[in-house]
């Protein structure tokens, strides 16, 4: 993946997190600005290099001012290693911090807002999948430009037991009537996740957009 022509400002909400604490240092590396957000026991974990807000990103208040000027808004605040017996953390941290960002992003004309969502449907994480749909709803009533991503699982440090999984995947991909929830629900690498969410930075639609597993894959083989 070539260096971008144009750099961006980009501010980013979860800066310490799963992605974002990847996500940063290939944005700083590539030339693009970049404002984090982090609670101030979290300020120490941000990434190098980049410009920190100390905020509650559960309130847009704290540190909406501060987005004033950007013109990328990614919103990567979620509760680490989703699983069904975590409903109510998903409607008290990850649908809240959806939501102010998105407010956050309307009173600054944010032109582009990078959310990552959840593949669906799908037979679990019930209340997982109502907090990111509803939140994606949420882009779309407050007019903002968007790129949803919507990995089901993502491959990674910490979490690589989905693996045992692949060869059940496979099986399922080869049937007609299964093949199209098979792809849709696949698992994709960190690697492929973070070159998708660089591509969806550097190429900022002009309607929203959204990406789903095989095009997460495709745009990770093209790029890192």
């Amino acid at each position: 993946m070539t260096k971008p022509a144009d750099a961006r400002r980009l501010f980013i909400t979860g800066a310490t997190g799963y992605l974002g604490a990847r996500l940063i240092p290939l944005l700083l590396e590539r030339g693009h600005h970049v404002t984090a957000l982090a609670r101030q026991e979290s300020v120490r974990n941000v990434p190098a290099g980049c410009q920190v807000v100390v905020g509650n990103p559960l309130e847009s208040h704290t540190f909406a001012e501060h987005v004033q000027g950007a013109d990328t808004l990614v919103q990567l605040v979620g509760v680490p290693k989703p699983a069904p017996w975590k409903g109510p953390l998903f409607h008290a941290i990850d649908g809240p911090a959806a939501l102010a960002s998105i407010r956050a992003a309307r009173a600054a004309d944010v032109r582009h807002f990078v959310y990552v969502s959840v593949a669906h449907p799908a037979p679990i994480m019930q209340d997982y999948i109502a907090v990111r749909t509803a939140c994606e709803a949420a882009i779309a009533k407050a007019g903002l430009i968007a790129t949803i991503l919507r990995p089901w699982y993502i491959l990674g440090p910490g979490h690589w037991w989905p693996l045992a999984l692949q060869p059940v995947y496979r099986l399922l991909e080869r049937f007609p009537g299964t093949k199209e929830a098979a792809t849709r629900l696949g698992l994709v690498t960190i690697r492929e996740m973070l070159a998708a969410m660089l591509w969806s930075i550097e190429q900022p639609p002009t309607t929203t957009r959204v990406i789903e597993v095989p095009e997460i894959r495709l745009l990770g083989r093209n790029g890192l």
